[in-house]
This record gives C-alpha cells, structure tokens and sequence, in this order.
C-alpha cells in the first residue's frame, strides 16, 4: 500500500485546481483519475466564467419551466422517467430548495465565489498558457417572454452588485454588428469571462506537476474503506493508498464512490451536449447565449462550441441525436447566416454534470470522517467555480480559514 500526504480522487476541474493550489503551498499531491485528465464534463462544457449566474439552478421558476418541458425529448431540460429512489429523492429535495428564501440566501455566497473563481483565472493566466479571453456574455431573446425573463433576472444581480445592461435590437448590433443576430434585445454582462476547458485544466494540471504534483491516469478508485471515523484505505485498479488527508472530486461519480461510508451524497448526473462548429468567417468574439433554447455559445481560436440541455437519464452516455439537431436549429434561428448549410460540424460531445438537489456545490470536511473533504456537486457551474474550489480545499486540508461561510454547502445536509 502507498502512503501518501493528499490523495485526490478526480482529474476533472475541481480535483486539478485542489491539487494546483495544495502544491502551491508545498504540499505532497497524489491526484488519480481512472480516465485521462479532463476527460469527463471538464471536457467539452461551454467553458464559461459566469458571475451572473449566481441564481442555483433549485429557484421557484425552474419548476414551472420544467413541468413544460419534461416530456418532451428535445428540450432542454429532460427526465428519463424511471423507478430510481435516488432520482425520486433528489427531486423532492430538488422542490423543496426551490423557494425565494434559499435563493436569496445562496445569490451572495454564488457571486462571491464565482468573482474569486474569475480574479483566481485572471492571476493564473499570467503564469499558466490557456486561451481565456474576458469579453463578457450577451443573453439573446427572441421572444417577449425572454426578454422578461432576463429581465427580471438583471435586477437579482444588480441587487447583489453586479454590472448588468439591458439592450434592445439597436443595442446589441451596437455592441457587436460581426454577424447579425435575430434578436428583440438582449442582457449583457460585461464581468463574464469565458476559457477554452480542456485547455485550461490540461494546462493547470502540467503546472501542478511542475511545483511537485502527481498526477495518475487510468486509476480507477474501486472503494474507499474506513473504521472509526478515519479512512484507511483507498483501493484502486492501479494499487491501494493510505492518506492522511483525502479530496473527493469524482464529479457524477462521487456518490458511489462513498457509498461504503454511508454518506449522503445526492448527486444526479445530468447529461449536456456539446457541437464544436467550425469559426464562421462572421463570427463575434463575445459568448452569447440562446435565451428561450438555453443553449450557450463560446467562440474559441478556430472553433465556436454550442452546449447546452440537461438530460436527467442516469449514468448513461448514449447519444441522443434529436438533441443535438435541436441545438443546431436553435443557433440558426438566432445566428441565420450559420444555417445547417453554412456550418461545418466537428465534434458531437456529452457528458454527465454533477448536479446537486439544491444547485450548490458539496464543499467542505465530513463531519463523519476526520480526514475527508468533498469538492463535489458543482452542476453546470463547475468550471466557473474551479479555482475558487480548488483554494477553498486547499485551505481547509492545510487548517486555514476558507473566507466563507459554507453552511449552505456542508456536505452532510442531506443526511
């Protein structure tokens, strides 16, 4: 067996930035991955850096919104209806969060943490090499209804500080006439900031090497075994590990990877899909996202990424081609010059995000077992939320103060 100072279970976004930050501070990093670094959600998200989406997918609208949609195989929020207690009890849960009160109460913790998460990206990219760009987020609506909705969300966070402006058809071709949107309006928040992922976590795990990390591919964590309220073992297909301190941030994974700690974990993988597109010769520099069609898109060097839709199916990785079809008309019903003739496909990508019932992160020590610390659950903001994860870990492992107040994020309030 090895015996290790922290062992990291997770090569997406949050393990890669906790093992960064912890060997920053010079401590002795063991992070595994059973696939390869950033292989699963870190991979193929929108890659955006978004303090104005400090309102947790649990808010009372999102139910409403939901019901109309649930049944339907194109939208972008569908559930695969199954008899699954796990998925029955996450949408109880998922209901009850969902109040104004919570809300409110999570809107300043999300904004704060998502500010440390940009100023943490900005800092790094004056040492690491990956494509980020701060150019801010333009939310395109077609409709009335969307243009209400945006609407109503500006003022949440110009309530909680942030910089946001409402900008009817005028407006937007103003800010970026590099293609022509059919659009009524639009809320541009000019603090996002957007990377290119895979790039951005490949790049921070070589650096997390460099100050002395470890980073082990084709790992695969088979259980993790504990007495007494210490964990003694982790076992692995590549050999078993002791550890005086251990990070979960196995993503949609971590509740089965604890299942023999008898944790309550409720996390539900929520399949997303990604199409990489050729860069139109028109094409804006600013991400955008498609309002009514919840579909996000970032342009990359040579590539516009379009992602989006939150599939509730289990650990299921099929490919739901409707979806993707459905994405492809949406773009073209907002951007007319990029029809399905005028672009050129490159990558059809999903994979599970790590969705919570209450849409916060699992941040924070176990309370049932001394030497563990969860960085779990992030949902659709995992990127966004990544550094900032990663120095919140970092502290707690080492002793320091996290600077916040987790209580909404304490791993065990599911119990």
């Amino acid at each position: 067996m090895q015996y290790v100072e922290v062992l990291i279970i997770g090569g997406g976004v949050a393990g890669v930035c906790a093992a960064h930050a912890l060997a920053s501070r010079g401590c002795k990093v063991v992070l595994l991955e059973k696939g390869e670094i950033s292989s699963g959600s870190s991979y193929g998200n929108a890659g955006l850096i978004v303090p104005s989406h400090s309102v947790p997918l649990a808010e009372p609208g999102a139910i409403a919104q939901g019901m109309k949609w649930l049944f339907n195989p194109e939208s972008p929020f569908y559930i695969k209806w199954r008899w699954d207690r796990a998925l029955w009890s996450w949408l109880w849960h998922f209901r009850r969060a969902a109040t104004h009160a919570r809300v409110r109460r999570a809107m300043p913790l999300l904004r704060d943490m998502h500010l440390e998460s940009l100023r943490l990206f900005q800092a790094l990219a004056g040492e690491v090499d990956f494509e980020f760009g701060q150019r801010g987020r333009l939310l395109l609506c077609r409709t009335p209804r969307g243009l209400e909705a945006v609407g109503k969300e500006a003022e949440l966070m110009r309530s909680i500080g942030l910089d946001v402006q409402l900008l009817d058809a005028e407006g937007v071709r103003a800010l970026d006439s590099s293609v022509a949107f059919d659009c009524l309006g639009a809320a541009f928040y000019a603090q996002d900031a957007h990377v290119q992922p895979a790039h951005f976590v490949r790049a921070l795990a070589s650096h997390a090497e460099q100050l002395g990390a470890e980073m082990r591919t084709e790992a695969e964590v088979l259980s993790i075994e504990g007495r007494a309220g210490h964990i003694e073992r982790v076992r692995t297909t590549r050999g078993d590990y002791a550890a005086a301190q251990i990070v979960l941030a196995g993503g949609a994974w971590s509740p089965q990877l604890v299942e023999d700690l008898a944790m309550a974990l409720p996390i539900q993988p929520a399949k997303g899909y990604s199409v990489g597109i050729d860069r139109p010769a028109a094409c804006p520099e600013i991400p955008f996202m498609l309002t009514e069609a919840k579909v996000a898109v970032t342009p990359f060097e040579g590539q516009v990424r379009l992602a989006g839709t939150l599939e509730m199916a289990g650990l299921d990785f099929s490919l739901n081609r409707r979806r993707v079809d459905a994405m492809l008309r949406a773009v073209a019903d907002y951007v007319p010059a990029w029809s399905s003739e005028a672009i050129e496909v490159r990558e059809v990508w999903r994979g599970l995000r790590p969705c919570s019932p209450d849409g916060l992160p699992f941040l924070g020590r176990s309370s049932a077992w001394d030497n563990l610390t969860v960085a779990a659950g992030h949902g659709m903001c995992g990127l966004s939320l990544g550094p900032v994860t990663g120095e919140i870990v970092a502290r707690l492992v080492v002793g320091d103060e996290t600077g916040y107040d987790l209580e909404l994020c304490r791993v065990g309030r599911f119990n």
